[in-house]
């Protein structure tokens, strides 16, 4: 095969693979923060991807323009889930957290199937087919601008976490708990908020991938899945962490993809996290734990 075609591939992994990383974003904040391994990750991503749909099929809304709007849903969503729900299973032992957040993820999958059934929807919009050459190289348009906007908004994540009061305070409560409480954080408020900036980051990511793939009520699981094989990849909790894994998984699915078959992407997905933990068991931008 000719050279640009491997270049398309790469440029096509990356872009998809920044997307992902948004999405595992939001994961590794909840993680990084509360301690709480969101296993309706998945799951509430397909929601925003439904929401995305019915917005264009109802109302010919594009999803790039009803990201805003989805992600601050599923901020509320995620904020209402948190201090209502999850909050009181703080201080549970680990196995409670986990057969809640798997109870809450089932509820998710079969309201969608009782909803929507269980045809696949898609989002075909006036660029769907369009393409950018540049050197020889021809760009996806979609992917173009999902990628751009995936950076926008992962840049904008990052300035809130430094720049801001409550940002700084959310930061306060992940570097040490006791100490957040002591100078009189309001640790559940924020913890609630944590929780609701990674539903917004996976709404967000919803919204872009509606334009890539088709959605189902069972596309859920598969994407927590790959949302963990990201963090972990990266480093758990680092958030930079999160997108290198998203592009890097970007561009492993879609080499593999081009070079044996779509459907063997998943195994070379798990064959990189395997070399990454064999290598650096605290992911590639993880800090060691003593």
């Amino acid at each position: 095969m000719p050279l640009e075609t491997y270049i398309n591939v790469i440029i096509g992994g990356v872009l998809t693979g920044l997307v992902y990383g948004l999405m595992a974003l939001g994961l590794s904040i909840i993680f990084g923060v509360v301690r709480i391994v969101n296993f309706a990750h998945g799951e509430m991503m397909t929601i925003a991807m439904y929401v995305a749909v019915v917005a264009f099929s109802q109302f010919h809304l594009d999803p790039l323009l009803m990201m805003v709007p989805i992600a601050a849903a599923l901020f509320a969503l995620g904020y209402v889930m948190q201090a209502g729900l999850i909050n009181p299973f703080i201080n549970r032992p680990e196995h409670s957290q986990f057969i809640l957040l798997v109870a809450v993820a089932l509820i998710m999958v079969n309201l969608l199937l009782i909803i929507f059934g269980p045809d696949a929807q898609s989002v075909q919009t006036s660029y769907s087919l369009d393409s950018y050459e540049i050197a020889g190289v021809i760009i996806d348009a979609t992917k173009a601008y999902t990628g751009a906007a995936a950076v926008v908004l992962s840049a904008a994540l990052f300035a809130f976490f430094q720049m801001s009061r409550t940002g700084q305070s959310i930061r306060a409560c992940a570097d040490n708990y006791t100490g957040a409480l002591v100078v009189g954080l309001n640790v559940k408020h924020l913890y609630a908020l944590t929780f609701g900036i990674g539903a917004a980051c996976v709404g967000a990511a919803g919204s872009m991938l509606v334009l890539l793939i088709d959605v189902t009520p069972a596309l859920g699981p598969g994407y927590t899945l790959l949302a963990f094989i990201i963090v972990i990849t990266g480093g758990l909790g680092s958030m930079p962490g999160a997108l290198l894994g998203g592009v890097l998984i970007g561009v492993t699915e879609a080499m593999a993809g081009l070079l044996f078959t779509p459907s063997a992407k998943s195994m070379f997905s798990f064959a990189l996290l395997v070399i990454v933990l064999l290598f650096r068991p605290q992911g590639i931008l993880g800090k060691a734990t003593r």
